[in-house]
């Protein structure tokens, strides 16, 4: 019996679909050039944790390859399927199971959305923080694989700071349930941390006990003018300092980007041009509102602004947040570009991408660079454009990666490794590290047939 024909009898064909119009909807993921889609030899859509450990044991009794699937919006090809190998969608378990506002926890399938658990979480009068553009698209099980940040990651963390509990099916089909809803728990190694960020390769998370935090008062918004990165560094102390743990968001938008943003959306918020922007946020209690403007007042008297304008209504903060999010038009109007989510210590920032900018000018005269990004916690995005004609990528990313290696940082800040990354992992991790990934990687998944090819580089 041909192994396809081993999944149509073992799961149904209710689970097992070779619709021509399924398989090209799952080669690919968003960012992925649709040249180097690839479409899977089926798509499996279990309705539980059971359903994905049956389909599990059978690809693996068939030496079948597997690539889970979530909302399909990663941004380092984590979820291209493999030649002749088969799509696992999480779309079907999306169910919220639990609420608990007194313990401050949600228990959900991994294909529930983000938005849907945002919602579920509002409609309780809780809060989960976390918080991507791809909201509506995006699960659950795709943002702990990726250990997703977000834009409130300064004050509730990422991902895995997010997620209490895990529930994971292995490469052989047993379930390894740890639905944990404790804040502490000692009790031996935790495991739930060995697969947030995994992207899939070490076993597909079914359910997940997410934290809850209750709703914040209010949030007050400001948007500021300064005119270098040292002086955003100045911000960053002094936000720190008056704000502490109510400081929720501190994007930095660099002049470039700040002038694309405002050409996208068509107006400009200051007077002047050129400058670096700060977005900043806090969320709390209503009198924050006080301390935020007390705050810009004297970061206007000491110089270490030029403007600064504070969000009156909810129409105002999100228009200042329009500016940030002007990044989602970047495929659109500055294209083709080659685009990046590297971090490195906040204090480096500023001279890593002088030095960026520097060496495109040299390389390409006519190159283009716009950064923007979570500068309190390192996260920088980053995107270049050349005229060369056909558009050399491998080289940019060469020249990037290498120079955010020289600075110790990170290759992917929040977005994966995936395919995209895998040949530049060395530049943020070492070789005795690489090599006990792989070891990791051999034990969980002897016959390798997890989302093989990801992540870890070749040999």
């Amino acid at each position: 019996m041909s192994p396809l024909a081993a999944l149509e009898q073992g799961l149904g064909s209710d689970v097992v679909s070779t619709d021509p119009a399924d398989l090209d909807a799952h080669a690919l993921d968003w960012q992925t050039d649709p040249a180097e889609a690839v479409r899977p030899l089926a798509l499996l859509r279990p309705r539980d944790t059971a359903g994905t450990a049956a389909a599990v044991r059978l690809c693996a009794g068939h030496g079948l390859a597997l690539t889970v699937q979530g909302g399909l919006s990663g941004l380092a090809g984590g979820a291209v399927p493999v030649a002749g190998g088969v799509a696992l969608s999480l779309e079907r378990m999306n169910r919220i199971l639990e609420i608990d506002p007194v313990g401050a926890t949600m228990t959900v399938e991994c294909g529930a959305t983000l938005q849907a658990v945002q919602a579920a979480a509002a409609a309780e009068g809780m809060f989960f923080p976390l918080d991507l553009g791809a909201r509506g698209t995006c699960r659950i099980g795709g943002n702990i694989g990726t250990n997703a940040g977000g834009n409130r990651v300064l004050r509730y963390g990422m991902m895995r700071e997010l997620v209490l509990g895990l529930e994971v099916v292995l490469a052989d089909g047993t379930v390894v349930s740890g639905m944990n809803r404790m804040l502490k728990n000692n009790a031996g190694y935790d495991l739930r941390s060995l697969f947030v960020g995994s992207e899939g390769t070490l076993g597909i998370a079914t359910r997940a006990v997410l934290r809850l935090f209750e709703e914040p008062e209010a949030r007050h918004t400001a948007l500021c003018l300064v005119p270098d990165y040292a002086a955003a560094g100045r911000m960053l102390r002094l936000a720190r300092a008056r704000l502490g743990a109510k400081l929720s968001a501190f994007e930095l938008m660099w002049p470039r980007f700040l002038d694309f943003a405002c050409s996208v959306r068509g107006d400009r918020p200051f007077a002047t041009s050129g400058g670096y922007c700060l977005l900043v946020e806090a969320s709390g209690a209503g009198r924050d509102g006080e301390i935020l403007q007390s705050m810009l007042e004297d970061a206007l008297s000491e110089g270490m602004l030029e403007d600064a304008l504070i969000a009156q209504t909810l129409r105002d903060a999100e228009r200042f947040w329009s500016l940030r999010d002007a990044s989602g038009e970047l495929r659109r109007h500055f294209w083709p570009n080659a685009n990046f989510d590297v971090s490195a210590a906040t204090g480096r920032l500023g001279a890593m991408v002088d030095e960026l900018e520097r060496r495109i000018s040299r390389r390409w005269p006519d190159g283009e660079v716009v950064v923007f990004g979570h500068i309190a916690d390192g996260n920088i995005h980053i995107a270049v454009r050349t005229g060369e004609t056909p558009f050399p990528l491998g080289e940019i990313e060469s020249l990037v990666y290498g120079l955010v290696g020289e600075h110790e940082g990170s290759v992917s800040a929040e977005h994966g490794i995936g395919l995209a990354k895998r040949a530049y992992l060395h530049h943020s991790r070492s070789l005795p590290e690489i090599a006990l990934m792989r070891r990791l990687k051999q034990a969980l998944d002897p016959q390798g047939i997890l989302n093989p090819g990801k992540v870890l580089p070749d040999r």
